[in-house]
């Protein structure tokens, strides 16, 4: 983690009270983490941390655009990142992480490097599914992934776009209502 040492914060060096630091998360970064999700992007970020008398609690603020690839056509898309988080650092033996906010740190070491935490708090502000606006998609993927789309032969290919979630749900709802008979009469008991 040499090439993250600006991400380094000296717990032990620290005097009470609140203590400010502003990062610039950007391509460098993200290809240096070498993370799964993210590979490019500009995040700011600004970290508070208040040192009480056992205690180091870390807010963090991030602000920015991250680039990730489109889940239908694999273009680039611009996701926003605006989020809030909060560590809190204790001194302790040795490393270890007591649940997603606390974690401790050797007092021997008595510094913590943020890098990843940073990385993680962009990568779990992106929504699962991240696809563009409709029709913002790339044409020639986009022509490619309907060609190659499995659809029953009841189906007709009106050469609309790709399907989206209405479609989805809308074949779910049919799914639904071709039950067989047989379970229709279970529909009537009582169980409770």
């Amino acid at each position: 983690m040499a090439k993250f040492s600006l991400y380094n914060i000296p717990l032990k060096n620290l005097s009470q009270g609140k203590h400010t630091y502003e990062y610039e998360l950007d391509r460098k970064f993200f290809e240096a983490i070498d993370g799964d999700e993210v590979k490019k992007g500009n995040v700011n970020v600004v970290l508070t941390v208040k040192k009480t008398s056992s205690t180091y609690e870390f807010n963090f603020d991030l602000k920015g655009i991250v680039q990730v690839p489109c889940n239908r056509c694999l273009d680039d898309l611009d996701q926003e990142i605006d989020s809030q988080n909060r560590l809190v650092v204790k001194l302790g033996k040795e490393y270890s992480e007591e649940s997603d906010e606390v974690v401790i740190i050797p007092e021997d070491e008595g510094e913590i490097n943020i890098a990843w935490f940073l990385y993680e708090f962009v990568a779990l502000n992106i929504p699962i599914k991240h696809v563009h606006e409709p029709g913002k998609c790339n044409k020639t993927m986009s022509t490619k992934l309907r060609k190659h789309r499995a659809v029953s032969r009841d189906d007709e290919d009106d050469g609309g776009d790709i399907p989206d979630e209405e479609t989805e749900f809308a074949d779910e709802e049919e799914i639904t209502e071709n039950i067989d008979p047989r379970w229709e009469g279970l529909k009537g008991l009582n169980l409770e």
